[in-house]
């Protein structure tokens, strides 16, 4: 039995009595034909099962890959599970789709180097979503001649970067657990730097992190509550590698095991504050009579919760590095013209999760 032949573009243009251009057309630039004739090429390509240009013959034409690279060093799933890190995707595709182009995720999962799917990756640009100072597929990224966009961190000197005053932010939260009276505090952070550790963190690894975003929320809480007369070093500070709501909740009962008269947990992301809001219940401690907890994000689960947190604009996060790195105008090979610094609004969100402190005598520990 002899299989016909599928049809290419010269064939379909031959049968059509037009040139290859008008076809190419049809597909690549439908605003150069009329309804009628566009109408009439795809009709016949079908009939002759012609599946299109060939997107990898046109890319190697056109010298685009008609994408976008979103690098992620995290599980692919991470993009998805994670609220604030599926915000940010949203965001990033609202302003592909705004200028006709894809997202391909590159993820590249903590303790799995794998820079060869950063060289492989067929993309005009990279999007660098929240990687520590030393990552090395970040150096990947920036030894490609593509343009690239880094939000929230860190810091590259001629690179765009999208993102909120994670200090100031964080400050306005520790003021308002100051004036809210408390002083006896407990604090859950994000992984600190690419190696995996959980548990306990001194001061100079607080002061040592390769993520700067975590850095410089510790900060901010260390700063604020010093001024008002706190030794920092006396603050349990514990850190989760994962970040998940039962790595919340284990950070929180490994604190409150060792530190049971915290008043307040400030938690550096809603995951954990969700995670320590779970560790409250299953300790039957009122939330927030008898123990404060806050958040970071404004997450859409942390909002149903009611909790206390920075509200910082993820999906905007998303939109702005896209429009900055699909902008044309502003680039020469990799580097802006003008390095940009986009810094987002945040807004302090007082939800039922703080209240003043409780004295000793009215407090319940739990088991």
């Amino acid at each position: 039995m002899r299989t016909r032949r599928q049809a290419t573009l010269a064939s379909l243009a031959a049968e059509l009595g037009v040139s290859r251009t008008t076809v190419s057309n049809a597909y690549n630039r439908p605003d150069q034909l009329s309804p009628e004739l566009r109408r009439r090429v795809l009709e016949t390509a079908r009939k002759l099962g012609y599946p299109g240009p060939d997107p990898v013959a046109r890319s190697l034409r056109t010298r685009k890959a008609g994408a976008v690279g979103l690098l992620l060093t995290e599980a692919l799933s991470y993009a998805f599970r994670d609220p604030a890190a599926l915000g940010v995707l949203e965001g990033l595709a609202l302003a592909c789709e705004d200028a006709g182009v894809g997202v391909q995720l590159v993820p590249a999962g903590p303790g799995k180097e794998n820079l060869d799917a950063v060289h492989r990756a067929g993309v005009d640009g990279f999007v660098v979503y929240s990687v520590p100072d030393d990552d090395p597929h970040l150096q990947a990224v920036l030894q490609r001649p593509v343009p690239t966009v880094i939000i929230d961190q860190p810091v590259v000197p001629d690179v765009d970067r999208v993102g909120p005053d994670d200090k100031a932010a964080m400050t306005s939260l520790a003021e308002h657990l100051i004036e809210l009276g408390h002083r006896d505090i407990g604090v859950l952070c994000m992984r600190l730097t690419r190696e995996r550790r959980n548990g306990f963190v001194p001061r100079e690894r607080q002061e040592n992190a390769n993520y700067h975003v975590q850095r410089a929320r510790l900060a901010a809480l260390a700063e604020a509550f010093e001024a008002v007369g706190v030794d920092w070093s006396t603050v349990p500070v514990v850190e989760r590698f994962e970040h998940t709501i039962d790595d919340g909740a284990s950070a929180a009962a490994q604190l409150l095991d060792a530190h049971p008269h915290v008043t307040a947990l400030v938690c550096t992301s809603d995951i954990l504050a969700l995670g320590a809001l779970k560790e409250a219940s299953r300790r039957r401690l009122q939330v927030p009579a008898d123990l404060t907890i806050t958040g970071f994000d404004g997450v859409p689960e942390g909002e149903r919760a009611d909790l206390t947190t920075v509200r910082q604009p993820v999906r905007e996060k998303g939109r702005c590095a896209g429009k900055l790195l699909l902008d044309p105008g502003r680039r020469v090979g990799r580097a802006a013209v003008d390095p940009e610094v986009i810094t987002l609004d945040t807004e302090l969100r007082i939800g039922r999760t703080s209240a003043p402190p409780r004295t000793a005598e009215q407090r319940w520990f739990g088991p």
